[in-house]
């Protein structure tokens, strides 16, 4: 793959709005030749019939399985609300 130029790292540079001195650039510019390099190796791994997976292990989850347990009536739900309209909760609006 054709090595990234020094302007094409400062045209960069101005897209994400990054300051860059002449030596970041140059420093830069060998860095992502170095990752379009190891992208287009990887590119070359044939990965056919390879199912596609997340992660490279298996991963259980910590959460607990969300279960109904007693629930709460309205009345309790809004006892601290500072200010009430019906069964809602009233806010002060944020958009006009």
């Amino acid at each position: 793959m054709a090595r990234i130029t020094s302007e094409e790292v400062r045209h960069l540079s101005v897209l994400t709005r990054v300051g860059m001195t002449d030596e970041e650039v140059e420093l830069m510019r060998d860095q992502m030749s170095d990752i379009l390099d190891n992208i287009d190796i990887l590119n070359q791994v044939d990965t056919e019939g390879v199912e596609p997976t997340a992660h490279s292990v298996d991963v259980v989850s910590v959460m607990r399985e969300d279960v109904v347990t007693n629930t709460t009536s309205v009345d309790e739900m809004l006892a601290n609300a500072p200010q009430r309209e019906g069964d809602h909760i009233r806010v002060r609006a944020v958009l006009e």
